[in-house]
């Protein structure tokens, strides 16, 4: 028996993540970024990781293909950012979001959770997605912040934990 693919996603959607921002330079070096909750570390020695994208999604071949990529872990607030780069509209999201020129180039999201500059290892088929696998080699982050939650069709905040008395 095989699970419908609706299903499959209603079942998904109960799973929470965090929410990245993909960012690469375009064949024509201009900042561009897609936002992707499939997104995990692979292994720590080496630091690898490895992000999910469509194969619909919008200039797919810079994130394949090109040498390099940067995940930007978004921060709670920044709901704006990740929809952004979900829902581009005429304007390019770069034109407004701010950000700053990476070790490696790359455009980098400022205020974010964590950001993480990788150089493309390897890239493999996943069904209508492809896999792509990144080797860190710059990793900047704010402890200060909190993570960027979204679950069952919208975004989420951490509950506090309750105080042991």
């Amino acid at each position: 028996m095989t699970v419908e693919p609706q299903q499959f996603r209603q079942a998904l959607a109960k799973f929470a993540s965090g929410v990245t921002v993909i960012s690469t330079l375009s064949p024509d070096s201009e900042p561009i970024g897609v936002t992707v909750s499939a997104f995990s570390s692979l292994s720590l020695s080496p630091p690898l990781v490895l992000i999910c994208l469509d194969q619909a999604t919008s200039q797919i071949r810079a994130y394949t293909d090109g040498p390099a990529f940067c995940v930007n872990i978004l921060a709670a607030g920044q709901e704006d950012v990740s929809n952004a780069f979900a829902f581009p509209g005429p304007v390019p999201p770069f034109r407004s979001v701010p950000f700053k020129t990476g070790v490696s180039g790359l455009p980098v999201i400022l205020n974010t959770l964590a950001s993480l500059e990788c150089r493309r290892e390897a890239v493999h088929p996943g069904g209508d997605h492809e896999i792509v696998v990144g080797s860190v080699v710059e990793a900047t982050w704010n402890d200060a912040l909190e993570p960027l939650i979204y679950a069952a069709g919208r975004y989420r905040s951490l509950a506090e934990p309750e105080k042991v008395t």
